[in-house]
């Protein structure tokens, strides 16, 4: 194997006994009441080349990377889950091989039921494949049901309710009865008696008497009474009578459903009874006529089939026998030819795939070809592709055997029986498809599960034999067994020098549920507004149904499950499922986002040519081709753009917040700067009003002969004489903090005022000068000695006059001396 030749380079962590305590560090990864068997480090996922550490639990195979710690999905899968495994040494090829010494590969594969092969390599000369290899032997068929996993953990917070009584909740809805309340009581005792104008509910098989895999309450024609219906059961194979399981709730047409008749290797037996049961579901009128409904009886099977069924007391109805009655064979295979089928396209998946097995096969690995040139829809719809598989065509069977009967019920309010050999394969297949496409209701999530409970659980799909679980009458036939059978997987294609595997004993394992779910995901396809789960639901559920972590799905019919305690003792898929959904709500990926129930409100019939089936990219790629698996789902790029817009959407809200607050910033600078524009305009009111008393001092004492002379602490001086009067518009009084020739003076600075006597020569004219010439006797021809000396005209002594500024800014000269202007 040329692809796993990157081994040595791996770091191997030294192997340690294997034991319980291996589960170290493990808890965060672990599921309630889920315990670590077995534990091997250094463990290569051949499929991807990812080296991690494989642990065997009570419930699954657990892979982590040793890198990144994440749990990997290709490489984890649940024990019941697994079809088969298988040991494989391999030689490395002559390429590759350094020496004739070169080890042998330790491989161990393993194929699932989800269509995955898996391939995890083990370094030599350890012990640590032989310890995983007796797990899986011991674990992946317990010889007990009790063993499994569900019964461990217990119902914990997923509670059940009684199914009983969800079937007859469903029944009543059918009945059109479905506002009266039922206890379980009235359930459990068999003494339920409801009806309308066509069927009643029966408690005939309450006791499972009549028919062991037959749910206790049935719905029968209002003519049948319960004595008829017990001789009509012995005409059918396993007791299985024809019953109602579906209605149409106007017309009154039925679909029911039964077993092959007994009529033997000469198809003339009869029965009266069985005759007349048939006949009353086609009794009742049509819009007024008094006429019989037609009756169709669709026969599943080849019709080759049916008559070598004849040779075992089986066979089919005859038409003569049965009153305005047409019987069709619908060719669909058995059981047996599904399972090949499924086994021919997982391995058809995994030769071409991205993750192959082998490690080294893959197309897409090496560049090759691709999913029909990277376009799914092209690739899928062509079934020659699929290397002879076979698949695509059997689910195009029953796509066409259900729309045939949806159609029939619809258009011709006609009466369809169904059935097959024991009536719990391809009977519940196209009867459960049917109805699906007849009901509204079923399309929904809550109908969905009626549906399955009704046609799927209660009416005994033995989901044990199919799975290939334990069940209450077996306890010791699923013991494990070694095989020296190769895998059909790809490891087939390598060269091995020696295998061993554990193949499935069972022969009655088949994937019929599986197929039914393909179908349904096929109608979500052709219709994807019809439906209110997604494609991504009908994946998760698979996957719970085919993992057993819950009771739903355990043993063959109702009886089993009822004597079992399942829905008292494990935990319920349904709530499960609807406590994801809760968790995001309307958003969570399992609802359909395209889901409108007023555009689909009828029944669904599908075309022809809409019947033609593609691969299920979400479920049959997403471990083969996984970057393909998306890649054609419009859901799924409709939700990637979604994600997008309220990335965008949350953006666009952050940035108009961050406009918002910077508008309201804006606004909040805008008015202070307009209250600074207040401040600044009272300001300069202020200075003009200053100035103007300035002006009127400076005029007032000039008039007296004197000029002014500014003193700042005795440091600056500012001889003002020599301002002219216009020439002084800046002129302001100091308040707080001035300016003078450069230099601020704070408040505490005193700013004084020498007032000197002007030149005798300038003031010879002044009236005062001259009176002061005449009169004083200081006066001396070198000038007046004012203020150094007592100045006659004063009268008082003015040595050094000196005033303070904030003084003589408060007097009012221009009030009381000038007058106001």
């Amino acid at each position: 194997m040329e692809g796993a030749g990157s081994w040595d380079a791996l770091e191997w962590t030294k192997i340690e006994s294997v034991s319980r305590s291996t589960s170290y560090g493990m808890d965060e990864f672990l599921l309630e009441a889920e315990e670590v068997i077995v534990q091997g480090h250094g463990v290569v996922l051949v499929n991807t080349g990812q080296a991690g550490t494989l642990s065997v639990t009570n419930f699954r195979l657990l892979f982590l990377s040793e890198v990144s710690r994440d749990i990997i999905q290709l490489g984890t899968i649940a024990l019941t889950t697994i079809e088969k495994f298988s040991k494989q040494v391999v030689k490395p090829s002559s390429i590759s091989r350094q020496s004739d010494k070169a080890p042998s590969q330790r491989l161990l594969q393993v194929v699932g039921k989800d269509l995955r092969i898996i391939v995890f390599g083990f370094r030599p000369r350890t012990k640590q494949r032989r310890a995983v290899y007796d797990a899986l032997s011991r674990y992946t068929r317990p010889a007990r049901l009790w063993d499994l996993y569900t019964f461990t953990c217990g119902p914990s917070k997923f509670n059940n309710i009684n199914p009983k009584l969800r079937l007859i909740s469903e029944y009543l809805r059918l009945l059109g009865k479905g506002s009266l309340a039922i206890s379980s009581k009235k359930v459990d005792e068999g003494s339920l008696i409801v009806s309308n104008e066509w069927f009643r509910i029966s408690s005939v098989n309450s006791g499972y008497a009549l028919c062991p895999t037959y749910p206790s309450s049935l719905i029968v024609p209002i003519s049948i009474s319960d004595e008829e219906i017990q001789h009509a059961a012995s005409f059918r194979a396993r007791c299985r009578l024809p019953v109602v399981s579906w209605c149409h709730p106007e017309s009154g047409a039925v679909l029911a459903r039964s077993s092959q008749p007994l009529v033997g290797i000469m198809m003339n037996m009869r029965s009266n009874t069985d005759e007349k049961l048939v006949a009353a579901l086609c009794t009742q009128t049509v819009i007024g006529k008094a006429s019989r409904r037609k009756l169709y009886i669709a026969d599943a099977r080849p019709r080759k089939n049916a008559l070598a069924n004849g040779a075992m007391g089986g066979g089919s109805e005859s038409s003569s026998n049965y009153f305005q009655s047409e019987v069709f064979f619908f060719g669909i295979d058995n059981i047996h030819a599904m399972r090949e089928s499924l086994a021919r396209l997982r391995d058809y998946l995994d030769t071409h795939g991205a993750t192959s097995s082998d490690g080294m096969s893959s197309f897409l690995r090496n560049s090759g070809w691709t999913w029909g040139g990277g376009n799914l829809s092209s690739m899928s719809a062509s079934v020659s592709t699929l290397g002879g598989s076979g698949w695509l065509i059997h689910v195009q069977s029953v796509l066409a055997g259900a729309s045939w009967i949806a159609a029939r019920v619809a258009m011709e309010s006609a009466s369809v029986l169904v059935h097959c050999s024991d009536g719990w394969d391809r009977t519940t297949q196209l009867v459960s498809l049917a109805s699906l496409l007849l009901d509204p209701y079923y399309r929904t999530f809550k109908g969905f599960q009626a549906l399955v409970e009704k046609d799927w659980l209660a009416f005994g799909h033995p989901f044990s034999e199919r799975l290939g679980i334990p069940t209450m009458s077996a306890n010791n036939i699923y013991q494990a067994e070694l095989s020296k059978q190769s895998s059909t997987g790809s490891i087939a294609r390598t060269s091995s020098v020696g295998s061993s595997s554990h193949s499935q004993p069972s022969s009655n394992c088949s994937p019929i549920f599986l197929q039914w779910i393909d179908c349904v995901s096929q109608l979500l396809r052709v219709y994807p507004s019809a439906f209110e789960f997604s494609s991504a639901f009908l994946v998760d559920f698979l996957d719970c149904m085919l993992s057993c972590r819950f009771g739903n799905f355990l043993c063959n019919s109702e009886k089993e499950r009822q004597q079992s305690g399942i829905a008292d003792a494990c935990g319920c898929i349904w709530i499960y499922l609807a406590h994801l959904r809760t968790t995001e709500g309307v958003s969570h990926l399992h609802y359909n986002v395209f889901y409108d129930p007023t555009k689909h409100d009828r029944p669904l019939l599908p075309p022809a040519a809409a019947l033609a089936p593609t691969l299920w990219p979400q479920f049959h790629l997403r471990w083969a081709c996984p970057s393909e698996a998306q890649a054609g789902d419009l859901e799924s790029r409709w939700r990637f753009m979604n994600k997008k817009y309220s990335e965008l959407s949350k953006a666009k809200d952050i940035a108009e917040l961050k406009a918002k607050d910077l508008k309201s910033s804006l606004e909040s600078l805008a008015a202070e700067l307009q209250k600074e524009r207040q401040l600044s305009i009272s300001a300069l009111s202020t200075a003009r009003r200053v100035y103007r008393e300035n002006l009127a001092i400076k005029k007032a004492i000039q008039s007296l002969g004197c000029k002014v002379h500014f003193i700042c602490n005795g440091s600056y001086g500012v001889d003002s004489g020599s301002y002219s009067i216009e020439a002084g518009e800046g002129f302001t009084s100091p308040r707080q903090t001035d300016i003078i020739d450069g230099n601020e003076q704070g408040k505490d600075n005193d700013l004084c005022v020498s007032i000197v006597a002007m030149d005798e020569r300038l003031v010879s004219d002044n009236p005062i000068s001259r009176a002061c010439e005449n009169l004083c006797p200081f006066r001396t021809r070198e000038g007046c000695r004012w203020p150094d000396a007592r100045c006659a005209q004063f009268g008082s002594e003015f040595v050094g006059l000196k005033a303070n500024y904030d003084a003589f800014d408060r007097l009012s000269i221009r009030d009381c001396y000038f007058g106001s202007e």
